[in-house]
């Protein structure tokens, strides 16, 4: 396939994407860069940028039509008279000009820019069209752009300042995004008081082109980069972002401070920005699903990036302090506790060594108060003996300089303790001048030293909390029942709603939409009549509930349309004419359409609620909690983002207070969790699959120890009138179906091909069982013991994919008792950008030579087609003779490099 550039020129769809590619590096790591707008007019910041670019070891060229030189460099009168191919272009230009200058820098060869100018879509309409022209112009020409209304990029590794803040930030492992300019100086100034470097310093302005997840990519590649800090006011693109992120977060911390808690505050970030802000709480569940940490303050931004550099991750919320001061143990405990951290219980055998080396007077519990005359050797055998206590999940030690303490060479002895196993050491040294030595002595040694030992145990607990979020998006989870879901029947129950012109699906048709995800909903039938209520009444049992039946009233109680505990004929038929008057008084006659009857069940349980609705930004979002009547009361619930897991459903639960009370509290015996699990799992199905579905609630979901059902639901579809692809994109990509199918072997076994689920796990480990030393030889070019292949660590990246980025098939196959097994692998992996890929394929020796290696390369294409890759690759030993000629089959063109002793396999698919 060919694309034809914004000058006219047409290069094929391989071309474009190394243009891509060449244009993220050019912003970042440029050669030769082009001011636009340079000047020598003090207080410009045209002027600024010439000046902080003058240490960079590459070109600068300016660029002023008025000038002939700038700072002693010649000026050219516009891009296309610079003599040299220019990277990147650094523009400064009045907004209304921009648009122009991209062009002019495009048919000039640029590869990317940096546009400083503000003016944009953040003063309205007419700046988003500036916008517009712009972005449309860098699409067709592969150009990638920061900004507009930004300060600008610092590359320190590279010396590259091109920004108007006044000084270049020091180099350092962390690298810092924001959305705003001014926090950038702000922050810039913090960091040289407290000595924090940096590897990138970035304004992204209002992300135009070049988004947080196009950054969190980049910097997650990045060897200079050790953690990603982040100030943000909106998210921008989410499923991008969302996507980098659970890509990058297992191997960098991204640390982010969102902007905008209240709404007067994500009213005024909303108009810094120009973007629309989503719901705070949801945008939380965003962070946690993609192991993002959020914190509060600036500095907590900082202390993160540098904590999770220097010490492991806790593996339990239980901090014990070792204090030589009982008052700063207290003001620890209060944050730790506050913050969501536990203090750890000591053991009977932790007390007893304590006892051996404290003097009497020490606390006797945790805090392990040393007390004020501890010397050096107290403390660090107090500590070695805490640091053993298998309650314990991480240590604080607070000192205070008092006449017989000595700061230094307290922290001269705890310097072997600086890494524990699995255990957090954390330092509090309070004081000034006087400790200030023992406090350099500490971070040294890697034991992040705070002022404060509240600040401290906050830290543990974000910690913990970053910790345990990121098990949680890893832990394998239980597989969900699938074969009571018909989808079929939802779309059309969905497709007669919206073919109607409704937006307002009835009762009845709600319940007939959660069935068919298998949610358990009380019978409901329709009676146009008295008489037929009678004997739909008689038909179910009595007593029986009366609800009005109507396509423009959602909301039965508000109107009379809700009758309860109907004992007799009688009083159904009363029931009917009630709702029916009350309905017809208030409304129009085509309010009613009659009533449903239903079972009277009796209360007797949790009243729950189940719900969803559409954020502006993340699309889908979930809730669940406490429901009932006075569910706005209470306001106990959780939110989270389809769909989900077994593990991410019971982590969605335990955020809320009425989970506990679900377990059995006073007398009452316990909920099926496991079930409610699965019920929240289709639910989540469903929401993210029927894409039509604006909103949805369940409420009340009953549940006891007898049953779980839905009471009542509402659904909300959007405006029929609208294009498909106008619906809200959904932030995680759900379960690609389309891509499940069956397929008959050679020798008439029959599997299913689908894409691979987390639930998968123990099926990978089996199939690995399965395998010979030649197969893992010719598949992965080296032995690799079984013991290392099955490890959950690894399987997790295998199972937990983003279907976004990479595709996992395996072929199924069930034994007579209806086990599942898996016979065979193949993955399709995207490289950085998406228009490329690599593919492997892995089959279990007992059904090679069966034709299920080429089924699943040939689907592995088609898949790439129709997710937009250009071009799939891999590299296969000479040996494979069997992949070198499937992949031949299946169109892939084979030649041996010689070089590197592999078979390189290509297609192009357009």
């Amino acid at each position: 396939m060919t694309v034809q550039t914004a000058t006219g020129k047409v290069i094929t769809s391989i071309e474009a994407a190394a243009r891509e590619r060449d244009s993220f590096e050019a912003l970042f790591k440029p050669k030769t860069i082009a001011v636009i707008g340079a000047t020598e007019k003090e207080g410009s910041v045209g002027l600024a940028i010439m000046r902080n670019l003058k240490p960079f070891r590459g070109q600068v060229f300016p660029v002023n039509p008025n000038r002939a030189t700038v700072l002693g460099l010649k000026a050219y009168p516009n891009i296309a008279a610079v003599p040299t191919r220019v990277d990147l272009a650094v523009i400064v230009t009045p907004a209304p000009t921009v648009p122009g200058i991209v062009g002019e820098c495009i048919a000039a060869g640029v590869k990317a820019a940096l546009i400083i100018s503000a003016g944009f879509k953040e003063i309205g309409p007419e700046g988003a069209e500036l916008e517009r022209q712009i972005l449309e112009q860098a699409r067709r020409a592969h150009m990638r752009i920061v900004g507009p209304n930004c300060l600008g990029i610092m590359n320190t590794h590279l010396g590259l300042n091109a920004t108007f803040a006044d000084r270049m930030a020091r180099p350092g492992k962390v690298a810092f995004l924001s959305q705003s300019g001014a926090l950038c100086t702000a922050v810039l100034d913090w960091s040289f008081r407290e000595n924090v470097g940096f590897s990138y310093f970035i304004s992204v302005g209002s992300m135009l082109d070049v988004g947080w997840g196009d950054l969190i990519d980049y910097l997650g590649d990045d060897p200079n980069t050790e953690s990603i800090v982040m100030y943000m006011e909106t998210i921008g693109d989410a499923r991008a972002f969302i996507s980098a992120a659970r890509e990058v977060a297992m191997n960098k911390p991204i640390i982010v401070i969102k902007a905008g808690r209240t709404s007067a505050a994500a009213k005024a970030a909303a108009s810094h920005t120009g973007s629309l802000a989503g719901s705070d709480d949801a945008l939380d569940a965003a962070f946690r699903r993609c192991g993002v940490l959020r914190v509060d303050t600036i500095s907590d931004l900082f202390h993160m990036a540098e904590v999770l550099s220097k010490q492991p991750r806790p593996r339990g919320p239980r901090l014990t302090i070792v204090t030589n001061a009982g008052g700063p143990g207290v003001l620890a405990t209060d944050a730790l506790v506050l913050s969501g951290g536990e203090l750890a219980t000591l053991t009977p055998e932790t007390m007893e060594k304590l006892d051996a080396i404290l003097p009497p007077a020490w606390s006797h519990n945790n805090p392990i108060d040393v007390l004020g005359d501890a010397t050096p050797e107290r403390y660090a055998q107090a500590l070695e003996i805490a640091a053993a206590d298998p309650n314990s999940d991480g240590l604080l030690v607070i000192l205070t300089p008092q006449a017989m303490t000595d700061p230094k060479a307290t922290a001269e002895l705890l310097k072997p303790y600086a890494r524990l196993r699995n255990k957090p050491l954390l330092a509090s040294w309070m004081g000034g001048d006087v400790v200030a030595e023992g406090q350099r002595i500490l971070n040294e040694a890697n034991i992040p030293t705070f002022d404060h030992p509240d600040t401290a145990a906050r830290m543990f607990t974000y910690m913990w909390r970053y910790a345990d979020n990121l098990r949680a998006l890893y832990e394998t989870p239980v597989p969900v029942e699938e074969r009571v879901v018909n989808r079929a029947e939802a779309e059309a129950i969905i497709n007669r709603v919206r073919s109607s012109g409704r937006t307002l699906l009835t009762e009845y048709e709600s319940k007939k939409l959660l069935a068919a995800y298998g949610i358990p909903t009380v019978l409901t039938e329709i009676a146009t009549d008295e008489d037929e209520a009678v004997r739909i009444a008689e038909h179910i049992g009595y007593p029986v509930v009366l609800k009005l039946h109507s396509e423009t009233i959602t909301h039965k109680t508000d109107v009379g349309g809700v009758k309860l505990n109907l004992r007799d004929a009688q009083a159904v038929r009363e029931a009917f004419r009630l709702i029916k008057a009350a309905v017809l008084a208030r409304g129009k006659p085509g309010d009613f359409l009659g009533v449903t009857v239903q079972p009277m069940i009796a209360l007797e349980g949790y009243e729950l609620i189940l719900g969803s609705t559409t954020d502006a930004q993340l699309g889908p979002v979930l809730l669940f909690g406490a429901g009932g009547q006075l569910v706005e009361v209470f306001k106990d619930r959780a939110l989270g983002l389809p769909p989900l897991n077994t593990t991410l459903a019971r982590r969605l639960m335990e955020q809320t207070r009425i989970y506990t009370a679900l377990h059995g509290v006073r007398g009452r015996k316990p909920v099926d969790l496991s079930e409610l699990e699965q019920i929240l799992v289709r639910f989540s199905y469903l929401v993210s699959e029927q894409r039509w579905i604006k909103e949805l609630d369940i409420n009340p979901l009953l549940a006891s120890d007898k049953q779980i059902i839905a009471l009542d639901a509402r659904v909300v579809l959007h405006d029929p009138r609208l294009d498909e692809r106008d619906l809200p994109r959904r932030a995680i990509r759900p379960y690609p179906i389309r891509y499940v199918a069956p397929f008959t072997l050679n020798d008439g076994t029959r599997v299913l091909i689908r894409p691979i689920r987390p639930e998968d796990e123990p099926l990978l480990v089996e199939f690995h069982h399965t395998l010979s030393e030649e197969s893992v030889y010719l598949r992965y070019f080296h032995p690799f013991p079984l013991s290392e292949r099955i490890a959950h660590e690894r399987l997790t990246r295998i199972c937990f994919i983003n279907y976004e980025r990479e595709m996992a098939l395996v072929a199924e196959l069930r034994d007579e008792q209806g086990k599942p097994h898996i016979i065979g692998v193949g993955r399709l992996i995207k490289l950085r950008g998406g228009l490329e890929a690599e593919f492997a394929i892995l089959v279990t020796d007992a059904y090679q030579h069966l034709g299920l290696g080429r089924e699943l390369l040939s689907r592995l294409v088609q898949i790439g087609r129709e997710e937009g890759v250009v071009r799939i690759t891999a590299d296969i030993l000479p040996e494979n003779t069997g992949m070198i000629r499937v992949s031949e089959q299946v169109g892939f063109t084979c030649r041996l490099d010689p070089e590197e002793g592999v078979v390189k396999a290509e297609i192009v698919l357009r």
